[in-house]
């Protein structure tokens, strides 16, 4: 993929003079709490360098900005399974706080499960989402998600554990 250009944002791949805007954006607890611990707290530039590596290494692309205004402001991307299940990924995407609540994000995933769909041999995309982020789980049923399951005390965050809410949307055959 190239770019995906809307009024509101561009999705593209991950360029090295996006290290600024992304440790800007993503050093925020606030992101933090909604994402898997491998992603770095604080978040810094060296963390935005190399990650922006790894990302722009992979062929094909999984990982992909989320630009507003010219300014790298959040991620979506997937991770292809591999062996028998080859034809599931794993949807993720995060938002800097300063554009939460703009549509943008429900967009973007719209925009990435098209391009996903269309690009690969993928036929089932998935998410795994904490008990709290309500706002993930409503972003994710408007774009045709399904809740298949809580798993129960499935996982740790900040020291607590949690329940897991997984969902999945099928391509359409």
């Amino acid at each position: 993929m190239n770019e995906i250009i809307r009024k509101d944002y561009t999705i593209r791949p991950w360029q090295m003079s996006d290290i600024e805007s992304l440790a800007r954006n993503a050093n925020n607890i606030n992101i933090w709490n909604n994402v898997r611990d491998y992603f770095p707290h604080p978040y810094d530039e060296e963390d935005a360098k190399s990650f922006i590596k790894m990302a722009s290494g992979k062929n094909p692309i999984q990982d992909f900005s989320i630009e507003v205004n010219g300014k790298a402001v959040g991620g979506i991307g997937y991770i292809p399974g591999f062996d028998v299940e080859r034809i599931n990924a794993e949807i993720g995407y995060w938002l800097g706080e300063e554009y939460w609540n703009k549509g943008i994000m429900g967009n973007a995933i719209k925009d990435m499960v098209d391009y996903i769909f269309e690009n690969t041999d993928i036929i089932r995309l998935f998410a795994s989402v904490f008990d709290f982020n309500l706002a993930s789980m409503q972003v994710l049923q408007k774009n045709g998600f399904r809740k298949l399951t809580i798993f129960k005390n499935a996982a740790i965050k900040n020291n607590k554990v949690i329940d897991l809410y997984y969902y999945e949307l099928l391509k359409s055959k």
